[in-house]
Parts: structure tokens; sequence; C-alpha cells
């Protein structure tokens, strides 16, 4: 049984929780491939708003088993926190959610490394959110970095002593240090430790080929998005993980010829968190407005997104490199009452127009080109059929559709399960 993969297109908080939350009744296990709690996974129904960092956001579904895999980093203080809050709402969390032994573990120590790391670069940070998910990575990369699995061995500790003393002499080299109080960040961290061992922790790979055997029907969920790919990105101001399609192989075990649908999500207009390029954020009134209505600020740190018109030159880049077979457009109730929307459909650079993402974005000559459409006053949140659409919300989708080359099937046009519109 081949398996079916969603991820974002643009740089993060696309939507991916809501619309994995959606899928989830069609699927037997939603299996998160990486990343770790710098993800915030915005799921609403029913009145209430859920905010998931680590666990997958299938686990509100009383069938779906979820699978933390192994190519997640994952804080155990963190895992807690997400566990507690789960407690009100009766879900089987023993039997529904299972962890890989292969997943590394966010230290104490690795979040100090990232706020120390970050202090040290002044103007040029790159935005992390502060995690512990770049040196968690980096440990993971050099063959230093402690497991899931190795939390079950009797002297596991004696493991986490060593790496600890390694950090905080790591730490001395930087001037402004870290205001963390270790001791603290240690208590959680072992209580979280405590309560990840009495999860069913597996051989996550052999658990997923199994599963494919039995004909189990498969949902890959990616974290943050393909322009924050370690390797596709916008470099450096990137995330640590491969954010892109293949990350779903790596991160799971997957074979990529069992790789079936690949779900691209996008915004209807473009927001980033942090610092890094941004060719068509708007400091005008119209970004405001996109920020305001929309709700832009971001579901882990609570920090205002940037926003801006949409890019179709990054889009595409992010369709080619994730092979997207089906695209799902999310928030277009965001732009009712704009009078004209843009859409950036090429680059003016130095060297002329240019329709494909270039080497280095930061590049201070790149000026988007734009095509102007009309825009709809009209609410969206009431729409329950794509026949209800507004003209010129439909002439947009059908525009967006064409320039991409990849049939939209979702549009959302409200933060509820049940605000999203399957077309066709």
């Amino acid at each position: 049984m081949a398996v079916d993969l969603l991820l974002g297109l643009q740089w993060g908080d696309e939507g991916k929780g809501k619309i994995v939350d959606v899928l989830t009744a069609s699927y037997d296990i939603i299996a998160r491939f990486q990343g770790g709690p710098n993800a915030g996974h915005t799921l609403e129904f029913e009145g209430i708003k859920h905010v998931l960092h680590t666990i997958p956001s299938g686990i509100f579904h009383p069938t779906a088993i979820n699978l933390i895999g192994n190519g997640v980093v994952i804080d155990p203080a963190i895992f807690k926190k997400e566990i507690e809050g789960l407690t009100p709402f009766n879900i089987d969390i023993k039997n529904k959610l299972l962890v890989s032994k292969k997943a590394h573990l966010i230290l104490p120590t690795h979040r100090m490394l990232d706020a120390a790391s970050e202090a040290a670069k002044g103007k040029a940070k790159i935005g992390s959110t502060l995690k512990g998910i770049g040196p968690t990575y980096m440990d993971k990369t050099g063959r230093n970095g402690i497991r899931v699995g190795d939390i079950l061995a009797p002297n596991w500790e004696e493991k986490y002593q060593n790496l600890k003393s390694k950090h905080l002499n790591l730490l001395k080299s930087y001037p402004e240090g870290t205001e963390m109080s270790l001791a603290q960040l240690e208590k959680d961290f072992l209580e979280g430790v405590a309560l990840l061992k009495t999860f069913q922790i597996i051989d996550s790979e052999q658990y997923m080929h199994s599963a494919q055997k039995e004909g189990k029907k498969i949902l890959a969920e990616g974290a943050q998005g393909s322009l924050l790919d370690i390797d596709f990105g916008t470099y450096p101001f990137v995330t640590s993980s491969t954010t892109t399609a293949a990350g779903a192989c790596t991160g799971l075990g997957i074979a990529p010829n069992q790789v079936k649908e690949v779900f691209g999500i996008f915004k209807a207009y473009a927001t980033r968190v942090g610092s890094g390029p941004f060719p068509t954020e708007l400091f005008d009134a119209d970004g405001a407005k996109m920020a305001k209505v929309g709700n832009e600020f971001g579901a882990t740190t609570g920090r205002p997104r940037r926003c801006g018109w949409i890019d179709l030159v990054a889009l595409k880049y992010a369709i080619a490199v994730n092979g997207a077979t089906q695209l799902m457009m999310m928030k277009g109730d965001v732009l009712s009452g704009f009078k004209t929307i843009k859409v950036c459909t090429a680059y003016k650079t130095a060297s002329g127009t240019q329709d494909y993402l270039p080497y280095d974005l930061t590049d201070p000559s790149i000026e988007p080109i734009y095509t102007e459409l009309p825009g709809w006053e009209e609410d969206l949140m009431s729409i329950t059929d794509e026949k209800a659409f507004p003209k010129s919300f439909k002439q947009y989708i059908d525009f967006l559709e064409k320039e991409l080359g990849t049939p939209i099937k979702i549009v959302s046009v409200g933060p509820d399960r049940k605000q999203t519109i399957f077309r066709g």
C-alpha cells in the first residue's frame, strides 16, 4: 500500500494541522516525519482551538494510530505538557500514540546552546524558535545524540551526563551565555523522560513496513515548510531538517517508490516568521490587514508573522522539489475586502527577468513582478460549496491553478474543520 505525504510549500504556518485533522478519517496511520517542538500545528473544532507541537495532528480521531517517526526530535518536557493538555479530551493516548526508538532527544543543554548561539549572532540571527532544534540535529549528524531507545537502557543517564558535560564546555565559548536555569530545565526534562517511558516505544520503520504489507492507509505529516528546508530552503534562514517530500523517506523509512500522493499546502497569501528574505513582504496597510484578519502570530513562539502577497516563483519551485500532485489553498477568507489582489509571477533582477528561484534570495536587486486581479468583498467563512464562491475568488483560484499547473483540490475558508471545501 502506497503512502501519501502532506507538507507545506511556503515558510511554514500554512495550515497543515487543520488539513491533517480533516483528512485523518480516511487514514489508518498518521506519521510525523521531521522537525520538533518548533512546529505549531493548530486545529479548531467544536469551538475549541488546539495547538500541537510534537504529536501528529490525527490524535483527536478515535480510530487512527499516530506515530512520531525517527526523523523527529523530541523534547520530553514539551511532550509531557502536550500529553497533559490532551487529558481533558478522553483520548486513549497510550494506545493511539507510538514513538520511534530512533527519534532523537532534545536535552536541556541543547536549548541553552540554541539560545547562546542565536544571541551571539546579534543582528545576523536566523530567527530560531530557541527550542534546541539546531543543536540536537547537529549532535545527530555528529553521531553524539541520544535517541529515545537509549532511555530504555539501565545506564542511559551516564550517556546523558557525558553529553551534558560536553555541552556545558561548549557554552563557555559564548561570552553572553544564557539566562536559562539548567536545574529547572533538567527537572522538567527528567519528568518528561519518565512519562515518555510509559508509552509504546517501537522500531518504527518495521512497524511502517508491516502496516504497508497489511494494506493500511498511511499519511505522512510534515512540519515547517519547503522554503525552510535545510538543502532547498532560503539558506541559512532555514530549519535543521528535511522539510520536503524526501524527508518522509529518511524520517519514516518509507521507500521512494512507495510514495503516491503528495499534498502541498499553501496560503492564499504568504507569511514568514523570523529573519530571512521575503520578496513580496508588505510594510503597508495591506500587510497590516492580512496580519490582523489572519491572526498571524506564531503558534509556537507567539511572534508576529511577516505578511505579503503570494509568490508563485517560490511556490512553483516548492511544487517541483516535492513533486506535489494536489494543492490545498488555506486562508482564502483573509483576502476578502481587498479591492485588488496581487500575485508575484516573476522577479526583476540585475540580470533581467527571472521566473525561477535564485540561489541568493537576499540579493537586494530582486523585485517582485506582479499581476493584479480583482478582489472580492464577500465574506467566505459561511460558504460550504464551491458553487457559492464569489466570481473574483473563483478567478483567483483558477489563475493560480493554471500558473502552478497543479490542481487545487481543497480550499479553506476559515479555521474550523467544517470550513473546508473539497473541489471537484
